[in-house]
């Protein structure tokens, strides 16, 4: 492939910065999440000051293709008048008041009916929270409250999966088995135990699909039959797995691992934060995509379209009946977050959702998702580029060494980094993890940014096999 991208190109910002000082406040005094400080001290980042549809701009003017949506959530796009208006609306009007007891909110009442409307027929309660991570803590506290409640207090264990992320928080931590993002870091070990991945693209040489569809399937059966069912609460799992790689799991995986659950009274919990809201063409994917029935779907990021913090743990009509029974006289469901239900941040979720439907953005991923993973996978031609996977709007690319072994390039290399800095040299900003690069747009991609895309894609891999090899890793 020889193609010619557009370079990054310069703009006026709309605000004036000294791009020198924020930067230095920025290196001196912001932690930043999943900082690498081998390169941090001395490069600090890249500062992101302006922003406007599918594209951003850093403090120097340089304008990008967003090509991460901001961290998988702007599924909008960014700049969105209706949503900003709608969040000051809210804010001159009543920018917060208490949720608990007796009190609520008129935007929190009008998600929450929302949500039950988009979501599957049997999940009609929202529990609010401020995140993906929150979400996914407050989840477990809920599982655990409800087996109490229904007489099982031994019913604890979670399990989750090698590669899965759930967050950041101790709980979610915990859940999350991607076992770099918890070195020196303490796990609740006790309450989770953590299954196979399910990895296509790594599964064992010569296996079929369905026969590794069996062997993830059995792997469960054997855990439930080690661990006893009675000390099961639940399994969690992503639709499809985000930052452990955008893993793909064989045909019928979920609904077979929620069969098994069923059979043994573990409630099946789907991890949507990132596959809600648009990203694989529907609003909720664990039913219209996957064929299951989640006792709880968690959901956040494109929920608000990243701009406000929100998560919400959408409940089951059956485990509401527990959960809405009071527990003994003047008890009360003594969980939640000051700012659960938080009045601007549903204000812009509904103002999100209105944009979806009426722009049928979902209609548009469905459309335009099929294209941009064919064209990526053309970029299977460059030799580092060992796999191209996912599906509609979340992707990722794997590089190795040799595609016949699948053997990784050193981590020295740094590959991932390699490729997404040749990116964005070219005006395009995707994300580096380790030996993979993933690609998580806006929704509001269409065919002809997907081919700017994949040119500068094609500039960026064919540099960095070429800089792989005058530094001697190939």
């Amino acid at each position: 492939m020889t193609t010619t991208a557009t370079p990054a190109r310069p703009t006026q910002p709309t605000r004036h910065y000294d791009a020198q000082a924020l930067w230095q406040k920025d290196k001196d005094h912001f932690i930043h999440p999943f900082t690498d400080f081998s390169v941090f001290h001395d490069k600090g980042c890249d500062l992101i000051t302006d922003s406007d549809g599918i594209y951003v701009s850093d403090a120097h003017g340089n304008r990008f293709i967003d090509g991460i949506a901001g961290l998988w959530c702007v599924n909008v796009g960014h700049g969105r008048a209706e949503i900003g208006q709608a969040m000051a609306e809210q804010a001159t009007r009543m920018a917060y008041f208490s949720t608990f007891n007796n009190l609520s909110n008129a935007p929190a009442a009008e998600l929450a009916a929302k949500l039950a409307e988009l979501a599957p027929a049997h999940l009609n309660h929202v529990f609010f929270s401020c995140g993906g991570s929150a979400a996914n803590d407050a989840t477990i506290r809920l599982v655990h409250y409800y087996f109490n409640r229904l007489g099982k207090p031994n019913k604890k264990r979670i399990l989750s999966r090698r590669n899965a992320y759930h967050g950041t928080t101790y709980l979610a931590a915990s859940l999350t088995g991607i076992e770099s993002n918890n070195w020196d870091f303490d796990t609740l070990d006790h309450l989770v135990t953590h299954l196979s991945e399910a990895n296509l693209y790594r599964r064992p040489e010569g296996m079929s699909e369905a026969d590794y569809c069996d062997q993830l399937v059995a792997e469960l059966e054997e855990t439930i039959e080690r661990l006893g069912a009675d000390n099961i609460a639940a399994f969690i799992a992503e639709p499809i797995m985000g930052a452990g790689g955008v893993l793909m799991a064989p045909k019928g995986y979920h609904a077979r691992m929620q069969a098994v659950c069923r059979d043994n009274e573990i409630l099946f919990i789907a991890d949507e934060v990132v596959t809600g809201f648009g990203r694989l063409g529907h609003f909720f994917a664990s039913e219209a995509v996957f064929d299951t029935r989640p006792d709880i779907i968690n959901c956040a990021k494109g929920l608000s379209s990243g701009y406000a913090p929100l998560g919400a743990t959408l409940i089951s009509d059956d485990l509401f009946e527990v959960l809405g029974t009071p527990q003994r006289k003047g008890g009360v469901l003594s969980t939640g977050f000051t700012y659960s239900g938080h009045p601007v941040s549903c204000a812009a979720a509904l103002a999100n959702i209105e944009i979806m439907e009426r722009e049928g953005i979902c209609a548009s991923v469905r459309e335009v998702g099929p294209y941009l993973e064919r064209q990526l996978k053309t970029l299977a031609d460059h030799e580092t580029v060992g796999d191209v996977r996912g599906s509609h709007f979340m992707l990722a690319i794997e590089n190795v060494a040799d595609k016949a072994t699948k053997e990784l390039l050193p981590v020295e290399a740094r590959v991932g980094d390699r490729v997404a800095a040749e990116a964005q040299k070219r005006g395009l900003i995707i994300r580096p993890v380790g030996h993979l690069n993933i690609i998580s747009p806006p929704l509001i991609w269409d065919r002809e940014v997907v081919d700017r895309v994949v040119a500068i894609l094609d500039e960026a891999f064919a540099a960095t096999t070429a800089s792989l090899r005058a530094d001697g890793f190939l």
